[in-house]
């Protein structure tokens, strides 16, 4: 960031905001893929990983335990691309910040 021009740097940041998903579309937490045994005798999960893959949201929150929400199969490529907008988005404002934090330094107009 220091190397680069206070111009630049303003138009990255433009970049960066274009760049945004949309915030109406993220969800944060991680998808679990869980295959799971039903413990009947001569069923085929005993052989295999299991029945699945069956999914599930998992959100972690400071001091608490994970919630973990069950997603049906027809809603877990969006709930993907929810939470990969929601890292993305991260991801974005980590950088916006650095930014914005090497023009304060600079004494620049935000």
């Amino acid at each position: 960031m220091k190397a680069k021009s206070t111009s630049a740097l303003r138009r990255r940041r433009k970049t960066l905001i274009k760049k945004l998903p949309p915030l109406e579309a993220v969800l944060r937490g991680s998808l679990i893929e869980r295959y799971k045994r039903c413990g009947k005798p001569g069923c085929k999960c005993a052989q295999t990983r299991g029945h699945g893959p069956k999914y599930y949201l998992s959100v972690s929150k400071p001091k608490q335990k994970p919630e973990k929400d069950y997603i049906p199969l027809d809603y877990q490529a969006q709930a993907a691309e929810y939470i990969e907008n929601f890292r993305q988005i991260k991801t974005i404002l980590e950088e916006l910040c650095e930014i914005n934090r090497e023009l304060i330094r600079r004494r620049e107009k935000l």
